[in-house]
């Protein structure tokens, strides 16, 4: 799935939504609850907005269902969607702290943190302090900085479903 088609067809619904942010919510909603439907999903992104083609749809639903199916792998393949490693690295790091803030919103929408044991918690402080990256990013220490995060953040995410889908906190889908 190319981030930049994604992307693209994100803006066209809201200008201050991307990918990044698009798929970190539903990546936080899939941790809460791996049967929730991509239409909450959906729902959630139009907003006010009811005006999206039907190919356009169909991509974005294929981007949730991707998203699921890679999350829940015994191959450990999700990864986050973010722009690729030749997009500049600033505009990357924006990216992922789009990706940080929709992760809590899908996490937000369905979790209680009431469920949560303190390794989860701290991994959500975590999660919202990336929110916060400076996004002034120049040398190879910077590039060094992004890659650790992202690593980082791979894991914990796969923890953090494992966790809140264990302890019951359940969207109604």
């Amino acid at each position: 799935m190319a981030y930049n088609t994604c992307n693209t067809i994100i803006i066209n619904i809201d200008e201050d939504l991307s990918a990044a942010e698009a798929h970190g919510m539903a990546t936080g909603m899939l941790c809460v609850n791996e049967h929730v439907e991509s239409e909450l999903w959906l729902t959630e992104l139009l907003s006010n907005n009811d005006i999206i083609s039907d190919e356009n749809k169909y991509i974005l639903i294929r981007l949730f269902e991707e998203t699921r199916r890679l999350l829940f792998s015994e191959e450990f393949e999700f990864d986050l969607f973010l722009p690729d490693d030749d997009t500049a690295l600033d505009l990357r790091v924006q990216a992922l702290k789009c990706w940080c803030r929709g992760f809590l919103f899908g996490i937000g929408s369905g979790a209680s943190s009431a469920n949560c044991s303190r390794d989860a918690m701290e991994i959500l402080r975590d999660i919202a302090e990336f929110t916060k990256l400076d996004t002034d990013v120049e040398d190879e220490n910077d590039e060094n900085d992004f890659v650790e995060i992202t690593e980082y953040l791979r894991p914990a995410v796969l923890l953090l479903r494992d966790e809140l889908t264990q302890s019951g906190n359940n969207f109604s889908a």
